[in-house]
């Protein structure tokens, strides 16, 4: 490095490392040091996994990041160093230009940002904007409904630009009508049914669905894994989730554009439950667009309510889909450039189910 870089380097914030391709630590900043409790020097040379411990599949991660040379965001993962509790952090890592192999590790403490002095955060706002609007959406659909019905029965006496009005009334009750339904879905406490469950099944349905609707400019390809065992979810749940990420993904292309729906097994990844039980979830599903991709600034927090991309988006919609795919016991993450990004699903296997009982169905 040079001064400027060192200068830096030793003023960033947030804990960062780096990590060179056999997984060993090179480098680590003051923020770090302190963070881990560890010198720069005590743990250059060290293999990562052995001196901080990460309950997410970060060893697949640092191979997406260095094959596919993008960063990549993982959310409310525990970090530990064996000499002290696991915090809940999010994670960023990001290839280095300089170094083919080297990736770069940021770790933001969620602990840390929620003491008194960060209390009314932007998050903190936003947890407490969605109580209220859940608590007020039922109060406030009732009378919407009555503004709607009441302007349909006055534009059945007009025309011109009077019944255009009216027609504008109620397009615009009808849209803040799905938007509370939004916001007392994501609400919703009701624990999901899950049950075994064959992925390419409802994969196909979200994508006939989608086909036929508002992906309808898109082409929609499969690469499926065939020989996938069953997962253990809620099937209306999972479909919610897929419509959502293929609307996402169409919307991102509206000129037209492909999505693709991959599907693999992949041994040793695992999540840790509420109850501290480490699941394994080697199920996986990928869904990916060749669209503009996330504004960089925005894509740490794209599960997070009320941060949307979209000019008029509501911000809801991925915050929905990180909350139940977690309610299933499941983990997502994305990773996005420019022309691709990738929103990958990880599932748990249903209790009883082999490897190869199942056959791509359609």
């Amino acid at each position: 490095m040079n001064a400027t870089s060192e200068s830096v380097w030793a003023a960033l914030p947030l804990p960062a490392l780096v990590v060179n391709g056999n997984d060993e630590i090179i480098d680590v900043n003051p923020a770090g040091e302190q963070f881990f409790n560890a010198s720069a020097k005590s743990l250059h040379g060290k293999p990562v996994w052995d001196r901080i411990f990460i309950d997410a599949p970060l060893e697949t991660a640092f191979a997406r990041v260095r094959t596919g040379r993008a960063p990549l965001f993982v959310n409310s993962v525990d970090v530990g160093t064996g000499d002290r509790p696991p915090e809940t952090c999010d994670v960023q890592i990001a290839p280095m230009a300089e170094h083919t192999e080297n990736v770069l590790v940021l770790v933001e403490s969620r602990a840390l940002a929620g003491k008194l002095d960060r209390a009314f955060s932007s998050k903190s706002a936003a947890k407490s904007a969605i109580g209220m609007a859940e608590m007020l959406a039922h109060e406030i659909k009732n009378p919407l409904a009555g503004i709607s019905g009441a302007a349909q029965l006055i534009s059945m006496s007009l025309s011109g630009e009077d019944l255009e009005l009216t027609d504008l009334i109620v397009e615009e009750t009808r849209r803040v009508t799905k938007l509370l339904e939004q916001v007392e879905e994501f609400g919703n406490a009701s624990p999901a049914m899950l049950e075994p469950l064959n992925i390419h099944d409802v994969l196909d349905r979200a994508r006939r669905l989608a086909a036929v609707g508002f992906a309808a400019h898109m082409k929609i390809r499969d690469d499926y894994d065939p020989s996938l065992p069953m997962t253990l979810a809620d099937p209306d749940k999972l479909q919610q989730v897929f419509l959502n990420l293929l609307k996402n993904a169409s919307e991102a292309n509206p000129s037209g554009g492909t999505i693709v729906l991959r599907t693999f097994y992949e041994a040793g990844l695992r999540v840790r439950r509420e109850d501290g039980v480490r699941l394994p979830v080697p199920l996986q599903i990928e869904i990916r667009d060749d669209g503009p991709g996330l504004p960089p600034e925005l894509a740490s927090d794209i599960f997070e309510p009320f941060v949307s991309g979209r000019e008029n988006g509501t911000g809801l919609g991925l915050a929905l889909v990180s909350k139940l795919i977690g309610e299933q016991d499941g983990w997502i993450a994305v990773e996005s450039v420019p022309g691709r990004t990738v929103f990958r699903i990880s599932l748990p296997v249903a209790p009883n189910s082999a490897q190869g009982q199942l056959k791509t169905q359609g």
